[in-house]
């Protein structure tokens, strides 16, 4: 099969290589079309890999999609090869950012303060107190810092022990010590089953770097309600902004950057241009000393055999793979099927398969070994080029990411995603100069040069790694010019609800 670069009209005279001409379907751009004919349920190849089965017979110059391709379970074998090491830079030729230095000797590419609930019962008084600072005022009196920051949520009240409890906390304690924040006041109600004791207890949140005088940890119950909980609450946020403002920043080298990548409103050409063009970004960020973070594990399904091949070690490559067999027990129990990933959006712009949609997400790994495989929210301390088990849904995936430490992500996107998520800045890649036309208010680069034929994979790759530098020392994406990320915190909930 091939794709269509633009809409082929019914008739329409094209080339096998060979130079044979045949005739083609109306197939709309980013669609695929049947180079030859393919037989009942014969393999349907797309970057060299299995997406899909022939339903019925598809004749040369058919459009192939949803009508005539379906999934179906196939075996896929890990060839493992050797993972070749990634050729670091000198470090007299690596490249800097500009940051801000904590204590942790983590650095943070923005400056916010965090009220965070840890129950859904504390959630309204925390976005009281993050009301109180008004952006006009904190842009006068404190330039420095990037503003004050509501982590709220649906849960923590009556929760499951074991994983489901210990996900959510991850994922608190995640915000509170993530390097992008540099203060922090966690509120809860009293008597939900989530204690803040527990939670400090069991990730370290200690005592106030202020000292012990600093409310740090407030309860609505304990303080007397709601008024007088959030009087403390500024009260707290108060003291920790001339802390926030003393901040500044300094150069850093790119080892200290953690990338986040997740890509959203994806289409067909987005393995084709946006994704590999990241994954050349990834790389050299990797050849920098920085870490690069797949995730999506329903978004790697059929294409992680791929990723496992290049695991560093058998262990690396057997804990991949056990997170793709969680899902598919996990799916299987409540009667779903990964296959349902691909969403109408994705549809409409030509991925037929989850297969097909992994195929190209996987592209944003570029080619460097798989170092570690980490847990949803799970602190990430490995260099190079790393995986996080989330979700496909973005905000469930990206908050993981960000909890285990991302300090910049990158977003790719076909349809148009919107995605911000603070207080990580998160740039949109588009994949095709259309959509960065249309849209250009919410894209920060156009990777759809590629499929001009203006532009290579690494010309755009270069581009893109120069932009996440100049973000990380400051520079605003356009999610955060139009005050996009203050919603999308979405913890992943395990269990049931009781």
């Amino acid at each position: 099969m091939a794709i269509a670069r633009r809409p082929l009209r019914p008739g329409e005279e094209l080339w096998v290589e060979d130079g044979t001409p045949f005739r083609s379907d109306r197939v709309p751009p980013g669609h695929k079309v049947a180079l030859r004919s393919i037989v009942e349920n014969e393999p349907v190849l797309k970057y060299g890999q299995i997406i899909g089965f022939a339903k019925h017979a598809i004749a040369q110059g058919s459009h192939i999609h949803t009508h005539n391709l379906e999934s179906r379970e196939f075996r896929r074998e890990v060839k493992a090869r050797a993972s070749q090491p990634v050729q670091p830079y000198p470090e007299a030729e690596r490249k800097l950012f500009r940051g801000f230095a904590r204590d942790n000797g983590r650095v943070g590419t923005r400056n916010y303060i965090a009220v965070i609930s840890n129950v859904n019962c504390s959630a309204s008084v925390a976005k009281y107190i993050r009301d109180h600072f008004s952006s006009k005022d904190l842009l006068r009196d404190f330039p420095n810092v990037d503003g004050i920051l509501a982590f709220t949520h649906k849960h923590g009240c009556v929760i499951q022990p074991g994983e489901p409890t210990q996900l959510l906390n991850r994922v608190l304690a995640g915000v509170a010590k993530h390097p992008n924040i540099v203060g922090y006041l966690m509120i809860g109600l009293g008597c939900e089953g989530n204690q803040l004791s527990t939670l400090r207890s069991d990730f370290s949140l200690g005592a106030s770097p202020l000292g012990a005088n600093s409310p740090f940890f407030l309860s609505i119950q304990s303080q007397g309600g709601i008024r007088k909980t959030v009087e403390a609450g500024v009260r707290s946020v108060s003291t920790l902004l001339p802390r926030a403002q003393a901040a500044v920043r300094s150069p850093f080298s790119l080892s200290h950057l953690i990338l986040a990548e997740n890509c959203g409103g994806s289409d067909a050409h987005s393995g084709v241009t946006a994704n590999p063009a990241l994954g050349w970004a990834s790389d050299e960020l990797i050849r920098h000393g920085a870490s690069s973070v797949l995730a999506e594990t329903p978004e790697i399904y059929g294409a992680e055999h791929l990723l496992a091949a290049r695991a560093q070690s058998p262990e690396v490559a057997r804990r991949l793979l056990d997170c793709v067999r969680w899902w598919e027990e996990h799916v299987r129990a409540h009667g779903c099927s990964i296959d349902n990933n691909p969403s109408f959006g994705n549809k409409e712009g030509g991925l037929t398969t989850i297969y097909e949609k992994s195929l190209g997400a996987v592209a944003k790994g570029g080619q460097s070994p798989l170092m570690a495989v980490y847990r949803y929210a799970e602190q990430i301390v490995s260099p190079g080029l790393c995986f996080m088990d989330t979700p496909g849904f973005d905000p469930v995936s990206m908050t993981g990411l960000m909890a285990g430490g991302c300090n910049i992500g990158v977003f790719t996107t076909g349809r148009g995603s919107v995605y911000g998520c603070k207080p990580m800045p998160c740039l949109k890649v588009s994949t095709t100069t259309a959509l960065y036309e249309w849209m250009s208010e919410d894209m920060d680069l156009n990777a759809g040069t590629i499929l001009d034929g203006t532009e290579t994979v690494s010309e755009v790759g270069m581009r893109l790694l120069e932009k996440i530098i100049s973000v990380a020392s400051g520079e605003r994406t356009k999610s955060e010019q139009a005050g996009i990320g203050d919603e999308e915190f979405a913890p992943w909930i395990l269990g049931p609800t009781l």
